[in-house]
């Protein structure tokens, strides 16, 4: 069993060596080499700058010397079919960003804004600048709010636009002029211009994006965020521990901002040559169980927030702020991007097997929309994998059986050449013996893993795809209410500790000493359960479903009589073994 776990790790690698050219003849190739972050600007190569025209700014500088500032507080709502924005004027900064399709873990609409964190750490569309003074001023100043539609006023006092529209704020002192302009439509993507001048200069202010998401319910949801980037075909994900918090990278780049499990809030620049990444990062302290919050147990956790814009004046960008949904991502044209998928399917990760993960999620939500639920689809994509996959168990099944037919020889082999130390020359023939005899019989010596290391992209794949998937988010199955969350029962991890207890016993494993086959028969599920106590439900039904497969497989398998076959000499073994 240790020769077949190291076989299975090395035809993994070379499994992953030999795509590499697949990869590279099939998939799109980087026109230009993707450069390094720094934290110094950089001149970009001269085909890179030649792929697109950046556009011109055209956000007007204010004159600074005017003066205009409102009274008193207001709030402006902006709604389409999608969201429910709720903007305040002081700071022209938003206070609720609220996505009618999703709820969160109390059933109400979910709201991306991280209330408590931006408290303590800016709201969205807050302004960035290196002056900590000078930034405290642009987000605490009281705005001018104009619609280029007008404004319904609400019996609350606040007012609504209904998209598509555009409002603009506007503050100016004796010093300082600032204008933040946001245009909304029928879709996820708002476009944004700002300009700050100040005493008649351009101040480098950024658009931000700055505490994390109202998602982040849990402390894995925390550490499930991340600031990613992309330029033409190369995504950088950038984990936490990573990350610096007010640390600037000069890049070129076609969006950038912050991402966790299922959302995003990207900034795509209409000039990707010219733009800068502020990358944030802020310690705050969580209740440790949010359904029953504490404040006397808490844990320690990092949010991130990124900050982009034009370090040499006006910032004019499309911002993208929803799901990371493929058929939504898919939809967002990034023209900006050259030699890759023009879009934001890229703000999905589907691992080093995202060339699988992608038609297996594709396939499944294909099912869904047949079966209408999301548990029932993974039931029948489960059956159907294992189904395709039974030749390659039935195959490594055979493969087994031959190995063990020829053990005694090749142990008598061994024996004739123990004495001899491993580096001695003569081990080599001992070697050559066993591969004529394996040669002359047959055997493969990777006949019974080379069926395991074949699954095994595909079922890395699966799982990869099955935790990207924003689908299972909320989706309910019989007694589970949320596919992409633990079990609350524990029911599916419990399956998959007795699942794997039933088959390891039914597997004959003639080569395997009765002592070590008892201590793995047990060992093995234990770990296993212990692993998927916490896994996402939809994870759990997948596993423990082809484990359900698996041991019908092989209850028909045992009645063979290659079953036999291996059931005898495995009994004959364990009977030598006791005498």
């Amino acid at each position: 069993m240790e020769r077949r776990l190291l076989l299975v790790f090395a035809l993994t690698f070379l499994v992953i060596v030999l795509f590499q050219p697949i990869i590279k003849k099939y998939l799109p190739q980087p026109s230009t080499p993707a450069q390094q972050p720094q934290s110094q600007p950089q001149t970009a190569p001269p085909a890179a700058i030649n792929q697109t025209q950046p556009a011109q700014p055209v956000v007007p500088a204010l004159n600074a010397g005017a003066t205009k500032q409102a009274a008193s507080e207001s709030e402006t709502v902006v709604e389409n079919d999608l969201y429910r924005i709720t903007f305040t004027n002081h700071g022209a900064q938003v206070k609720s960003w609220i996505l009618k399709k999703f709820t969160d873990d109390k059933e109400q609409p979910l709201d991306l804004v991280n209330t408590f964190a931006a408290e303590k750490y800016g709201y969205p569309l807050s302004l960035w600048t290196y002056d900590e003074a000078q930034r405290g001023k642009l987000n605490s100043a009281m705005y001018v709010v104009s619609s280029d539609r007008g404004m319904t006023v609400t019996h609350l006092g606040s007012a609504r636009v209904n998209a598509p529209a555009s409002i603009t704020f506007e503050y100016a002192d004796g010093d300082l002029a600032v204008r933040k302009s946001f245009s909304f439509d029928h879709t996820y993507v708002v476009r944004l211009e700002t300009s700050v001048v100040s005493r008649g200069s351009q101040v480098a202010a950024y658009p931000a994006w700055p505490a994390g998401f109202g998602d982040e319910s849990t402390l894995s949801s925390y550490a499930a965020s991340q600031i990613d980037y992309q330029y033409n075909n190369n995504t950088e994900r950038l984990a936490i521990k990573k990350i610096s918090g007010g640390n600037t990278l000069h890049i070129p780049f076609n969006w950038a901002g912050v991402t966790d499990q299922y959302f995003a809030a990207v900034f795509l620049p209409d000039d990707s040559q010219n733009s800068a990444l502020v990358t944030l990062r802020n310690p705050l302290n969580v209740p440790k169980n949010p359904k029953n919050p504490n404040p006397q147990d808490t844990a320690p956790v990092d949010v991130l927030g990124a900050a982009v814009g034009n370090p040499k004046g006006p910032t004019v960008a499309r911002m993208y702020v929803g799901p990371k949904a493929l058929a939504t991502l898919e939809s967002v044209p990034v023209p900006t991007i050259v030699g890759a998928d023009p879009d934001l399917r890229g703000l999905i990760n589907f691992g080093f097997w995202g060339v699988i993960a992608r038609p297996l999620f594709i396939w499944l939500r294909w099912i869904e929309g047949i079966v209408g639920n999301w548990g029932w689809a993974i039931c029948l994509q489960t059956l159907i994998i294992n189904l395709a996959l039974m030749p390659l168990r039935i195959s490594s099944m055979k493969s087994a059986l031959k190995m063990q037919k020829i053990q005694p020889q090749m142990n008598s082999i061994k024996e004739k050449y123990k004495k001899y130390g491993m580096r001695d020359p003569r081990r080599q023939e001992m070697n050559t013996e066993i591969g004529e005899l394996m040669k002359q019989e047959g055997v493969s010596p990777v006949g019974g893993c080379l069926p395991l290391a074949i699954q095994m992209p595909f079922l890395i794949a699966y799982y990869s795809m099955l935790g990207s998937a924003l689908d299972l988010r909320h989706a309910s199955w019989l007694w589970i209410h949320d596919l992409s969350s633990p079990d609350p029962w524990h029911i599916l991890p419990i399956g998959i500790f007795i699942t794997m207890l039933i088959t390891q016993r039914m597997t004959p494993q003639a080569g395997m000493d009765p002592s070590q086959q008892k201590m793995m028969n047990v060992m093995m599920p234990v770990m296993m359960g212990f692993l998927s106590w916490n896994f996402a439900s939809g994870l759990c039904l997948y596993w423990s479903e082809g484990n359900l497969i698996a041991i019908a497989q092989q209850a028909v398998m045992n009645r063979t009589s290659l079953g036999r076959e291996m059931r005898e000499m495995a009994a004959k073994r364990a009977r030598k073994k006791e005498k």
